[in-house]
């Protein structure tokens, strides 16, 4: 049986996604695989290069000062660097989540880290409205979707300063104007490819405005005069990441996916709403499209329901430790259908309750 697959992260690929970078894995160029031939081989080199046009483009940015990296790490190592490259007297960050709150005790191992507002008061089940950003500071860092508590951040204010976004989770998903943005960056796993590689999109005038030395690794300057290629890259991941791309591309972009990714979760929201079974976990207004947390109202009932979600195909529905209950991660690969099967789960529990 197939399943339906929710896992927060790695999570769901588009299965001509995986069916293509399989056979890459046995047959990429002139019969050897993508993981045996050379980075520097005019095969990869042009998967580099076809993944960073991508991305810039599916993003709206072709010709707007921007370049894109993938690099290894994860979103922690950004964590980091962005502080490296962007720190230099005092930065301003919301926090809204595990994830923020993490790149917080990075960032003040360097300098002064203004908490500008958080919603730690409430076990981060909504997004702080209605803060002041000072406009002293080097930048502000925000966190766009949180996959662990199921809150997202419907508007993004517009600054003098550096706008920083982690958009891990919701990289791709809707349709925004990133220019507002000076510095994006993502884990490749949730919306765009295998773990393994991480999306870094900067406009490169923010650069080169502190006085401590970068280590080369770090230093997005270096990573841009290198196309990404300072180190050997993940070639699986980077090329597994260009195919979903392409993917996006050929169902319309941004816009045709925003379309997908709202009949989802309004459905899901809508039976967690409506079934007296379950309740919601983030604040209405800060519900993520991405991830619907929720729990049930009666936790004897806890085997019933999760014996019915195994025999439907139901996989990776389990909440994170720090919020329990259930996540249902409904990113781009996962079809209408799968959320279809949830819901049809949740209702007939409701029946048989």
């Amino acid at each position: 049986m197939k399943k339906h697959n929710f896992s927060a992260g790695p999570s769901i690929l588009p299965e001509e996604v995986l069916e293509k970078s399989a056979q890459a894995l046995l047959d990429f160029d002139d019969g050897l695989s993508l993981i045996e031939i050379s980075h520097r081989s005019k095969a990869f080199v042009d998967v580099m290069e076809n993944a960073r046009i991508l991305a810039i483009e599916l993003l709206g940015l072709k010709g707007k000062g921007y370049k894109a990296l993938f690099l290894q790490g994860g979103a922690n190592t950004q964590f980091l660097a962005v502080a490296l490259n962007l720190l230099e007297n005092r930065a301003g960050y919301l926090n809204t989540g595990t994830w923020s709150d993490k790149a917080i005790k990075e960032a003040r191992m360097f300098q002064e880290v203004l908490e500008v507002a958080s919603s730690k008061d409430a076990n981060f089940n909504y997004i702080p409205k209605k803060y002041v950003i000072p406009s002293n500071l080097d930048y502000f860092h925000c966190t766009s979707n949180n996959t662990i508590f199921g809150t997202q951040m419907k508007e993004f204010p517009k600054l003098d300063i550096p706008l920083v976004c982690d958009m891990s989770s919701d990289i791709f998903s809707r349709s925004l104007d990133f220019s507002k943005f000076d510095l994006i960056y993502a884990g490749a796993q949730k919306n765009m490819g295998p773990a393994g590689t991480t999306l870094v999109i900067i406009k490169e005038d923010i650069l080169g405005k502190v006085s401590r030395q970068i280590p080369s690794m770090m230093d997005y300057k270096v990573q841009i005069s290198k196309d990404s290629m300072f180190n050997t890259p993940p070639v699986f991941a980077v090329y597994t990441s260009m195919l979903t791309l392409e993917w996006l591309k050929g169902l319309g972009g941004i816009e045709a996916i925003e379309k997908e990714n709202f009949k989802k979760s309004r459905l899901m929201y809508s039976e967690i709403d409506l079934n007296p079974l379950f309740k919601g976990f983030a604040a209405n207004a800060d519900r993520s499209t991405m991830n619907a947390t929720f729990s049930l109202t009666d936790d004897k009932l806890k085997i019933d329901f999760e014996d019915m979600c195994k025999d439907a195909g139901i996989n990776g529905l389990n909440g994170h430790r720090s919020v329990g209950g259930y996540r249902a991660s409904m990113y781009n690969a996962l079809p209408l259908g799968s959320v279809e099967t949830l819901v049809e789960v949740m209702s007939e529990l409701e029946r048989k309750a």
